[in-house]
């Protein structure tokens, strides 16, 4: 590290001024930040921070002359009590006084802070005499913490050692009572973050594994051991030297990308977020063409977080036999010749067991599976686990006895419930099966996923059990059809593979498909069960992807996917994995409309199943029976018979295959009173298809899809379906399927102003189409604009998938460009998947007939250009 360009010790009173000083601290920032890109330690160069604000501040304190105030001391607490001060930490400091400061003195301490603000130090300050920060620290464990790391800066020493003796003593906080606290902390902290390291944009310090679970550490070796380092603690025997060494390079780690992270913002955050990860990685050096830098650099941080969680669970369970001994004066019970339990862990017998015998790996699960008192591994068996894992250098799944028990452990009723997140923390699904590797750790640079692949397909299996708990399940429907499934393994053997052939490049789900079918076949499974893991795995987007992208209520959508999924038991299980797989995906992607396709495709599909695909449905009198159902309905509201038929007579038998009785006796009944030519806009007051239905009646005019599209993207609320469909003389009767961005049906008041504002737009003869500013946040993600056309079934119209950027006023500017083009719109499925869209139109030309080559390549030209950024 080369000299310092600056010390604070040799500055002048004249220099002592907003201007000047900004300026010093800017060149300090530019000089470590120098260091750190030639490679220095960012182990020195966090230290450095802090020893360089200790010089400043203590000539500030002797500008303003506090260091002739006899009785009082300036204190570091905090982490810059710590000694860890990073580009934008706060600078955490405590004025100790002995009395209650004067006026004079109170208003010099302001002046002190003044100018520290001023300088745009983050400053967090307290004054306090030594009675108050006892009577205070008592009260709040986090300014006890803080105490506790308080550390002498300048001033009177003998207050500072009065405090010291204060608040290491039991009256203050005994070690028993404070390590509960931060306990506690520790637990309010980890289920914020959803109890996992794995979110795709994660906190560094507040995520499992983060910065916190090291201070932590700490904080209580401190309290009850007075040990200061990492080196310090494992001289008290709870660390191990390799396991001082991995802690020691994950601080090491963590601190070189908070260090970087800072570097790169203009305000303090902890955030990984996707617009900072990119810069991160390129000051820490990592290389690679577009998100693969990145994909390294998270797959590194992510590792890190794991190996942190893993030995801070270890060490705290340490920490637990010697502040709470009496957690652990529990009677011993044997399990085998192997284990035995002692309240709810599960302890080895042997020392080296799992290096001699690594079956027994699985026959522990097996054990905590199967024993209901048990939830937990032992410190010494967990630190015995973490060292075989390192030495069997040859998968476990390659020895035909362990085959044999993870096929028995799998197949018990708690495998998931108890098993399946241990396993995956300790890393023994990377253990058992190779491929799982390439998994863990793995980043989705996008905002679909909300976790990394591995993380992902745990919680796919979590959410398999889910359904067995009829208050807990997100679907219905699924909790129905997995209480039937008989073949429950094979559906758990399809979610852990489902997702494993990523990073493999080419297609994962074929990839998978196949290590699926070979590990099926290895452990003794049928060639048929086999196929029907593959089957599973190969096809586990084509169930949600069918639902939300294709025509459902056309019988040859069905039909097709039918043919596909072959009989029931595959139609089950397909629909088992994927809701579980979407559920694990994000916390917010499951919603009403999204279950509500889902099980309508389910249950056509079954409907044509039991049929035979062989007898397709009578359309006709599908639309006879709707059209009757509706009439009824009507009659019963004492319309009169022949207003009704002559209302539906200008209606296409599509209007009446598309929608239910109920929706076309609602239609009715607004259009019969409706009077005048204004636009008839009606919005549903109940679910209708898992949203809010918008239904208008109205004169057809140009531009109308691109209008309405163009309104709802301004208020905020998402298009999922829609239907185009007009009368006999030329009426629109169109209907749109919406949600709010939570994926929510619309509240009364946003229905009320919706039908207020769509019926003053559609009233107009040229509508201006006005867009949204696009989130800041999807500047950083680039999709490249891809456009597919395909012939429909019967050849009558043609489809059009738009794969996108999901910028706001895309679908209106779609709908406008088809319109100029004189093309009829019939139908538009909108599906969002994070940052982009997967958007399928249904179109014909002027003439109502499919779009031929040349006119596909003019509407693929100009939503391209469209599309692209505006400078």
């Amino acid at each position: 590290m080369t000299q310092e360009p600056c010390n604070p010790d040799m500055l002048q009173d004249n220099q002592i001024n907003i201007p000047f000083l900004k300026s010093y601290l800017t060149q300090f920032f530019d000089w470590q930040k120098e260091q750190f890109m030639a490679g220095v330690d960012v182990m020195l160069l966090v230290p450095s921070r802090s020893a360089f604000m200790d010089k400043l501040l203590t000539r500030l304190w002797r500008y303003y002359k506090l260091n002739t105030i006899p009785d009082i001391s300036l204190l570091a607490v905090g982490g810059y009590g710590r000694g860890e001060l990073h580009p934008l930490s706060d600078i955490d400091i405590l004025i100790l006084t002995q009395n209650s400061p004067t006026p004079e003195q109170k208003e010099t301490f302001s002046e002190l802070l003044r100018l520290m603000w001023d300088i745009r130090l983050d400053v967090g300050h307290a004054v306090r005499t030594v009675k108050e920060c006892f009577q205070t620290g008592k009260k709040d464990i986090s300014i006890a913490t803080n105490l506790q790391e308080s550390r002498l800066i300048t001033g009177d020493n003998n207050l500072f050692l009065a405090l010291q003796e204060k608040i290491f003593s039991d009256k203050f906080w005994s070690s028993t009572k404070f390590y509960k606290a931060k306990l506690s902390e520790m637990h309010d902290r980890h289920n914020h973050y959803h109890d996992t390291s794995y979110n795709l944009e994660p906190d560094i310090k507040a995520s499992l594994g983060g910065l916190r679970d090291i201070h932590m550490l700490f904080w209580v070796a401190r309290r009850h051991f007075g040990a200061t380092s990492l080196f310090e603690m494992s001289q008290f025997g709870f660390l191990t030297e390799s396991e001082y060494r991995e802690l020691s390079e994950s601080l090491a780690f963590l601190w070189k990308v908070r260090f970087a992270l800072h570097l790169g913002l203009k305000r303090y955050d902890n955030r990984l977020s996707f617009a900072q990860q990119p810069i991160v990685a390129d000051l820490l050096g990592y290389e690679g063409e577009q998100n693969k830098r990145v994909e390294k650099l998270m797959r590194d941080f992510f590792s890190t977080l794991q190996s942190v969680a893993e030995l801070s669970k270890m060490l705290l369970q340490y920490f637990d036999q010697t502040i709470l001994p009496s957690k652990f004066l529990l009677t011993e019970s044997l399990l085998n010749k192997d284990f035995f339990s002692r309240g709810k862990f599960i302890e080895a017998r042997k020392p080296a067991l799992f290096q001699a015998r690594p079956d027994t790996i699985l026959d522990m699960f097996l054990l905590i599976a199967r024993t209901k008192s048990i939830s937990a591994i032992g410190a010494q068996t967990l630190r015995q686990l973490r060292t075989a894992r390192r030495r069997i250098n040859i998968s476990l799944s390659s020895r035909p006895q362990a085959r044999e028990k993870f096929m028995t452990l799998i197949r018990h009723p708690n495998f998931i419930a108890k098993t399946v997140g241990m396993m995956h923390r300790h890393g023994v699904f990377t253990l058992y099966i190779p491929q799982w590797s390439n998994i863990v750790s793995r980043m989705q640079f996008d905002l679909f996923h909300a976790y990394t692949v591995d993380e992902h397909s745990i919680r796919a299996l979590k959410k398999l059990h889910l359904f067995t708990q009829p208050k807990l399940t997100p679907s219905p429907l699924s909790s129905e059809v997995y209480e039937q499934v008989q073949r429950k393994d094979l559906l758990i053997l399809a979610t852990i593979f489902h997702d494993i052939g990523k990073g493999h490049g080419g297609n994962h789900s074929e990839i998978g498909a196949e290590m699926s079918k070979a590990f099926c076949l290895q452990h003794g499974l049928s060639q048929p069960e086999a196929n029907t893991v593959s089957f599973l795995v190969r096809n586990h987007l084509l169930l949600s992807m069918t639902a939300q992208k294709r025509d459902i209520y056309d019988p040859e959508v069905v039909r097709d996917f039918a043919t596909i999924v072959r009989d029931e038991e595959h139609l089950m299980l397909l629909l088992c994995l994927t809701v579980a797989d979407i559920c694990a995906t994000n916390p917010e992607l499951w919603n009403s409309w999204k279950q509500t396709l889902i099980g309508e495709l389910y249950h056509a599909t079954q409907k044509a199943l039991r049929r035979g695909l062989e007898n397709p449905p009578d359309i006709r009198a599908k639309v006879r029976a709707n059209k009757a159902a509706a009439i009824q309905l009507l009659a019963k509201k004492k319309y009169p018979l022949d207003k009704i038929n002559h209302l539906f007579n200008r209606f296409k038998a599509n209007y009446f295959l598309r929608n239910t009785p109920e929706q076309i006796a609602w239609h009715g009944k607004a259009i019969l009173r409706h009077v005048g030519d204004d636009p008839l806009v009606l919005i549903s007051k109940k679910t209708v298809r898992g949203g809010t239905e918008i239904f208008i009646y109205m004169k057809d005019k140009p531009k109308l899809f691109a209008t309405v599209a163009a309104q709802l993207d301004i208020k905020n609320i998402s298009i999922h379906d829609s239907m185009i469909l007009e009368s006999k003389d030329d009426y629109t009767l169109d209907s749109f399927v919406v949600l709010e961005q939570n994926g929510a049906a619309l509240d009364m008041e946003r229905r009320i102003i919706l039908k207020e504002t769509l019926t003053d737009i559609l009233k107009e003869d040229q509508p201006k189409l006005r867009v949204r500013k696009s989130p800041h946040r999807l500047k950083h993600f680039k999709v490249q604009p891809q456009i597919d056309f395909m012939l429909s079934k019967n050849k009558r119209k043609t489809q059009m998938e738009l794969i996108a950027l999901d910028t706001p006023g895309l679908l209106a500017r779609t709908g406008l460009i088809f319109s100029e083009l004189e093309l009829n719109l019939h139908a538009a499925k909108i599906t969002t998947i994070g940052e982009k869209v997967e958007d399928f139109f249904i179109l014909s030309d002027k003439n109502d007939q499919p779009l031929n080559t040349v006119l596909q390549n003019i509407v693929a030209q100009r939503i391209i250009e469209e599309l692209k950024p505006k400078e």
